[in-house]
């Protein structure tokens, strides 16, 4: 797997997909521009030098037919990505100069040229095209150079933007506090990491000296990982009275948080803690706990699903969208079309979504006159014959058509296809500790329980007892299942 430091992750089998499409792309490409070239370099044309007589005399021939050619790619196109893999192009972008790329990009193709004459030599050089094969191996070289080249300045901005960064939150003693904020602000790269806060031990202090923000003590860590965007944990254990670390392992390893135990004694001088511990991302004498995550490789290709499938349903299914915009405001011409849906996803990071409107205006006001006809316990409210409901959003609910705006989430990634629902602020600040693991993964359009008979379940618990089971047991053909049984659900007209 290709991790760039902090952030932009390309799994390693996904480069090599990529390289063998970019080779593909400039093999099909040099046998089209080959036709156009051999005028020029037949004899008598502006190309021909007095060289090429003694170097191809059959330069001007014309090309064989183009599968008799995939020879050639078959030599060329293993033996520069073994090239590419050998001088450690593979490697995150960000940590390799423009010179390495360059030059690689450029002297992988020359490589498989290189195997390629060894083939043709041991094979006692059949017929064959050499301006075909000297043009696929120039357009590799410049294809390949320029995409790594595009790829390295597109992370490297997102990088320098702190899209990257990730939010780091502090426990600890004053000191302890005081010290790691003079060490990131000194040794750390705010590119790669922020401070977001910190939470104290024991008594709160008199005077928050610190720049950054006291988010309240250890014991409000549970709440803070799901309702704040925080990516990782530091916890500074002191020499006595360091009890309330087990609560923080507890913490952390329920919500998926990456976490860092500092003893306190072995803070150093921060000049010499990256000799010390070159090995430690921060360079800090840290125990890491890392709570197991899914496959990376997977992750990628359920985002690269996500976004191909989003953006194609999206393209395809405009025509609906317009019909139902166009029904929404004939139909009820004071409602707007979208209904903006400000919810939170996850590592509590709120976002908005859209939803094709099927409620009167004054919903948030009636509900609270409909509690006492909630059919969900817990912190959820669902009601069969919601009279806040419109005749036509009674049908767009039945086949889950005020869903599909949803895809803009999915594909700007503040949603996946398949996962667990977010939750409105006011929710979530209801959930039980163990209820909030289900956002501890990006949300989703439909996940199991939506599959499973959502309007069979009155239970708020055994609605997110389906999410963690999806969480635990999370694999492609899972998401791939999750969406076939959605379809027949759609079709079947059994949506809420």
């Amino acid at each position: 797997m290709q991790v760039i430091k902090g952030g932009g992750v390309i799994p390693r089998r996904f480069f090599w997909l990529f390289d063998v499409l970019v080779l593909s792309i400039t093999f099909g490409a040099a046998y089209l521009v080959v036709p156009l070239l051999l005028p020029l370099f037949a004899p008598g044309g502006m190309l021909r030098l007095p060289w090429m007589e003694a170097l191809s005399p059959t330069i001007g021939d014309q090309l064989p037919p183009f599968f008799d050619l995939l020879w050639i790619f078959v030599i060329v196109a293993p033996a520069t990505l073994l090239f590419l893999e050998a001088i450690g192009n593979y490697g995150p972008l960000l940590n390799q100069s423009y010179t390495r790329i360059v030059v690689g990009g450029l002297l992988a193709p020359l490589a498989g040229l290189s195997v390629l004459a060894l083939a043709l030599f041991a094979l006692r050089a059949p017929s064959w095209s050499r301006l075909f094969v000297f043009s696929f191996v120039v357009l590799a070289g410049v294809t390949l150079t320029l995409y790594r080249v595009g790829l390295r300045l597109y992370f490297r901005r997102r990088q320098n933007s702190g899209y990257y960064a990730k939010n780091v939150l502090l426990i600890g003693g004053p000191a302890s506090v005081a010290w790691m904020e003079r060490y990131f602000a000194e040794a750390v790269n705010r590119a790669h990491y922020t401070l977001y806060g910190f939470l104290h031990i024991g008594p709160a202090p008199h005077a928050n000296e610190s720049g950054i923000a006291s988010l309240g003590d250890a014991s409000n860590l549970g709440d803070l990982l799901i309702s704040r965007p925080i990516h990782e944990v530091i916890a500074v254990h002191p020499t006595s009275g360091g009890v309330w670390i087990e609560a923080v392992i507890r913490d952390c390893d329920a919500l998926g948080v990456l976490l860092r135990i500092v003893p306190e004694s072995l803070l150093a001088e921060r000049r010499t803690l990256r000799t010390l511990y070159p090995f430690e991302p921060l360079n800090l004498p840290a125990v890491t706990l890392a709570p197991p995550h899914w496959d990376s490789d997977a992750l990628f290709l359920k985002r690269l699903f996500d976004i191909v499938v989003s953006g194609v349903l999206l393209l395809f299914l405009s025509p609906i969208f317009l019909l139902i915009a166009l029904a929404i405001k004939i139909t009820t011409p004071q409602l707007s079309v979208f209904y903006p849906w400000r919810v939170v996803g996850q590592k509590g990071v709120e976002f908005t979504g859209y939803k094709f409107t099927t409620m009167q205006p004054d919903a948030d006001v009636v509900k609270s006159q409909l509690l006492a006809y909630n059919e969900m316990s817990g912190p959820v409210f669902k009601m069969k014959d919601d009279p806040r409901i419109t005749p036509l959003g009674r049908f767009l609910r039945k086949y889950s058509l005020n869903e599909l705006p949803q895809l803009w989430s999915v594909l700007k990634g503040d949603m996946s296809l398949v996962g667990p629902r977010p939750a409105f602020r006011h929710e979530l600040e209801r959930y039980e500790f163990w209820h909030k693991r289900k956002l501890s993964v990006r949300p989703g359009i439909t996940c199991l329980w939506q599959v499973r008979g959502r309007n069979k379940i009155s239970d708020f618990d055994d609605w997110v007892r389906m999410d963690l089971e999806y969480i635990d047991n999370w694999s492609l053909w899972l998401d791939f299942k999750i969406l076939a049984r959605t379809a027949w659900a759609v079709v079947a007209g059994t949506g809420s």
